[in-house]
């Protein structure tokens, strides 16, 4: 198994790098770097297709977890797709393409493209795990994983079909939403997001190695809730003061329903 895995490690790798030169071309063609966010999702949807190339065999916990994760990057990207059409360019993007300036394209390869890669497939090693192993049978931890993953989906969906809807009905961009999901946390979407990894992690834990695709979860939870996620997208916000009161009474990522 530890030779499958390095094996698989290796060819995922490789695909990655491919994969990330390829948005990367297509970012300059059109001339927007935020294509980065529509194939975020669909990166995870490339590795399970990798894995399967390279031999990945077919096994209950495999096509459970294939499932959910394809399900999942098939519909961020295309909510993603559908929310950035027809818009510029999102801010942050836009932000980096004037400081960056001379060393816009290199940058944003490495910075942008190449390390988002690197991320998803430290993120993905739960889905490389179970590619990796011959056999598995459904363990009692897979289902109670999977019942973690339906939360976090339910969040992730229904918060962003929320906010999608107060977008289209609100024409005041200073105003808040306060309502729904987003009464108990500021980022239900992502706190969605974050359960779904934690939900995977618990499907592959009975497996040999299980245990230490916890980096999986852990490192999505840190980069939404300390670097890429929440303070970039708060940061837009630090000079509204309905938003910093509503930060005062609502909590960043986990709900609080009391």
């Amino acid at each position: 198994m530890v030779e499958q895995l390095k094996e698989q490690l290796l060819f995922v790798g490789l695909g990655m790098l491919i994969y990330a030169t390829i948005v990367f071309l297509i970012s300059i063609v059109k001339k927007r770097n935020d294509i980065a966010d529509v194939a975020w999702g669909m990166a995870y949807c490339f590795i399970i297709l990798l894995l399967l190339l390279n031999g990945a065999v077919w096994h209950p916990v495999g096509v459970m977890i294939y499932s959910l994760v394809i399900f999942w990057g098939i519909r961020l990207s295309l909510y993603i797709f559908l929310r950035n059409r027809n818009k510029s360019e999102d801010f942050r993007y836009k932000k980096w393409r004037e400081e960056w300036g001379h060393t816009f394209y290199w940058r944003s390869y490495l910075q942008v493209y190449l390390l988002q890669a690197i991320f998803a497939l430290v993120i993905s090693a739960p889905i490389i795990l179970v590619g990796s192993t011959l056999t598995s049978e459904i363990h009692w931890l897979s289902v109670v994983g999977v019942a973690v993953w339906v939360l976090g989906f339910y969040f992730q969906t229904v918060g962003d079909q929320q906010l999608r809807v107060f977008k289209s009905t609100n024409q005041d961009k200073e105003k808040v939403i306060t309502s729904g999901l987003w009464k108990y946390s500021r980022h239900p979407n992502y706190f969605g997001e974050v359960t779904m990894w934690w939900g995977i992690f618990i499907v592959v834990l009975p497996l040999n190695f299980g245990f230490w695709t916890i980096i999986s979860p852990v490192v999505i939870t840190y980069l939404i809730r300390y670097v890429s996620g929440v303070p970039m997208l708060e940061k837009r916000y630090e000079n509204n003061r309905q938003y910093q009161e509503y930060k005062e009474r609502v909590p960043a990522l986990f709900p609080k329903f009391w």
